[in-house]
This record gives C-alpha cells, structure tokens and sequence, in this order.
C-alpha cells in the first residue's frame, strides 16, 4: 500500500490528486509540523523534517514533483504524463517544473516571512522579491492560458497539478493577483472529481 505522509493544505495535495486521478490504492498519514512532539514515524521516512513524503514498499521519496514523476512512470503509462513525442510534451515538462521551481518555491519566502519573521523584518528584500520573481513567472502562465485550456495544451496534466497548487497557494495567502483567464482555469482544474476525493482524502481525521 502507498502512503503519503502530509498535511491538509501542503504539496501533498500534488501526490494524492494524481493517486485519484490514477485510480491507485493509497493511505494518507496526517503530519502536524507545528507540534512539539517528534513524529518519529515520519522522521524516520525523512530526516529532513518536509512533506510530503512517499513510502511505496522498498522506495522512500521526498519532493512533490519528482514524485509525480515516480509514480506515472512506475504505474503508468498514464494520460497525465504525455510522451516525448506528443506536441504538448515540451510544455508539460516546463509547467510540470514551472509550477514547483519557479512558483510555489518562490512564494514560500513571502508568505513564511508574514507569519513568522519578525515584523520589523516581514517585508524585506526577499519577501518583496520573491514575489515580484513569482509575478515574472505568472506571465508564462498566463501566455499558456491564453493559447489553450491547460498547461500542455487541450488535455489536462500533471502539469496542472502542479500549477494548480501553486496558484491556489498564491490565491489563498492572498500573494498572488489571479485575473479571469487564472480563475476560470482553477474552476476548471479544481472542479475536477478527482481532486474533490483528493481534498476529502486529505483532511480525514483532522479535527475541525
């Protein structure tokens, strides 16, 4: 049995959507990363103290999208990863990346530094410029959007997993400026069936 060890709103949204798009058999272990308590299951699987994690038998994984990638190629062939030589592939492989790399990553300095730096230093080079580095970034987006309905083109992607979380992840922290084109394709993706049971999935035993 896969698990996937994350927390409700965390990257390892990215891991359990693509598990129900997938159609495969997993398990969710909730971590809490602002308790006192070691979790030493979890520290066990990565000692480095990050969701999410996945445990597939004999292989242990960190980071969200190499564990896309993992798991469309050890159980696939799948839709959701188009092969080198379909069209939309060389625009899959950069949204795949884009959304993690040159989005989420970059807004985490922003968003970390409003609630825990002090608040002399919340609003500081960094925070301010890895904001305007994400905005750069969202042009790319943007271009796509306004050239096709999804990040590789007609067909939605792990692609737009990754985006995805990026975006709701900018929206929600109220960092990014989402216009029509963004929102409507949010509608889009995360009116999907698979990301619903992905979202119920991910909050199962968390108190409200």
């Amino acid at each position: 049995m896969i698990t996937v060890f994350g927390g409700q709103t965390s990257r390892s949204i990215r891991v359990v959507w693509l598990l129900e798009e997938m159609g495969l058999p997993y398990r969710v272990r909730q971590v809490d990363m602002l308790s006192d308590v070691p979790d030493t299951e979890f520290l066990a699987a990565n000692p480095a103290n990050y969701i999410p994690v996945l445990v597939d038998g004999d292989v242990t994984m960190v980071e969200s999208i190499a564990i896309l990638q993992y798991l469309m190629g050890r159980y696939g062939p799948t839709p959701l990863a188009p092969a080198p030589d379909d069209p939309g592939f060389p625009a899959y492989l950069q949204f795949l990346h884009l959304g993690e790399a040159g989005l989420a990553t970059l807004l985490m300095t922003p968003v970390v530094a409003r609630f825990m730096a002090p608040e002399s230093e919340r609003d500081n080079w960094s925070a301010r410029q890895g904001l305007a580095w994400a905005e750069k970034r969202m042009r790319l987006v943007r271009a796509q959007l306004a050239r096709a309905p999804y990040m590789a083109g007609e067909a939605f992607t792990a692609a737009d997993i990754s985006v995805t979380y990026a975006l709701e992840f900018g929206r929600r922290q109220a960092c990014l400026d989402l216009g029509e084109a963004e929102t409507a394709y949010l509608d889009r993706t995360l009116g999907r069936e698979a990301y619903k049971r992905a979202y119920a999935r991910s909050h199962e035993g968390v108190a409200a």
